[in-house]
């Protein structure tokens, strides 16, 4: 992929008015820092009154823990992006708990927070308790400017059913989006990933007609695709372009079991981050749990390195002991 150029070198983004991110005083690497970063979380799944789940999950701890974790990361993200499955049963109390939940943490981020609809959300309740809407059964998608990175909300949705689709309206809005490239390329998010799964039932449950999707996006600026929908991390590529599919906060699939008999588990629990780079994207995987972690590396080391150059970094680092 050829490099992108590069139309604001500020750090600050039009969609977060005044707000700059820290700069990276040294680059350690080949590769300059990030342009823009992503908080991509999926399938929180709340229920009003905080009703377990199944009769087991928590989600609005879970959730609690996930927002925990991802601020605890340090990162200042141009955006937060939900790609579905917000509530349980599209309940209007529960988007109440998850905007309330969502919102404190993202003022404190200073980032936008994108609200996409998964299978099990109901439109009008999304579209009047989080999104201030008419409460419509129309489609939740939007697009928006992240410092020249475009990111596009699609809502593949079907009302009344549990598999995906983006039907001919959807796909022409998208058409005529992509008919301008962004200066740092695009980016889809959306709820079912156009992607096979080994589980069966998401089979049954997958984004329908993919091949429509593909001939939309082809040969256009989309470089990365955002879903949710499986409740476990995996990645492929679609039509050329790489997706990378979020595990859920509420619940995961326990993929250490046969495909046919795989079922959910309280743990697992993840979020990405999503970096930014001219030539590429990359998509990490948090998770979310409590474990002993070593103090071999903090901001005391690093800062350490940065007073070498990069030859006596590599003498200090790289080389294996004699």
């Amino acid at each position: 992929m050829a490099s992108l150029p590069r139309p604001d070198d500020s750090g600050s983004s039009p969609g977060a008015p005044g707000r700059v991110r820290p700069a990276a005083t040294v680059q350690f690497g080949q590769h300059p820092p990030a342009r823009r970063t992503l908080l991509h979380i999926s399938d929180t799944h709340l229920l009003a009154g905080n009703v377990p789940l199944g009769g087991r999950f928590d989600t609005a701890a879970n959730l609690t823990q996930a927002l925990i974790a991802a601020e605890a990361t340090g990162i200042r993200p141009d955006a937060i992006v939900f790609t579905g499955d917000l509530t349980d049963l599209g309940e209007p109390e529960a988007y109440t708990a998850l905007r309330e939940a969502v919102e404190p943490v993202a003022e404190r981020l200073g980032a936008p927070v994108v609200w996409l609809a998964g299978n099990h959300d109901e439109r009008p309740a999304l579209r009047r308790d989080l999104l201030g809407l008419e409460p419509t059964q129309e489609p939740v998608t939007g697009v928006w400017d992240l410092g020249g990175l475009r990111l596009v909300g699609l809502d593949s949705t079907v009302p009344g059913w549990h598999h995906g689709d983006l039907d001919s309206a959807q796909l022409d809005w998208l058409r005529d989006v992509l008919a301008t490239p962004a200066p740092l390329g695009t980016i889809l998010a959306l709820h079912h990933p156009p992607l096979p799964s080994h589980v069966p039932l998401f089979d049954i449950l997958e984004l329908r007609d993919q091949g429509r999707l593909a001939e939309v996006i082809a040969g256009t600026d989309v470089r990365a695709i955002l879903a949710g929908h499986l409740h476990y991390s995996t990645s492929g590529t679609f039509a050329g372009v790489p997706v990378s599919v979020a595990a859920a906060t509420c619940y995961t699939m326990n993929l250490a079991r046969a495909a046919v008999d795989v079922n959910g588990m309280d743990a697992g629990q993840s979020f990405h981050l999503v970096h930014v780079y001219d030539d590429t994207i990359t998509h990490a995987v948090v998770p979310v749990l409590q474990a002993p972690t070593a103090d071999v590396f903090s901001a005391e080391w690093v800062e350490r390195m940065s007073r070498l150059t990069p030859e006596q970094r590599l003498e200090a680092f790289s080389r294996k002991p004699h």
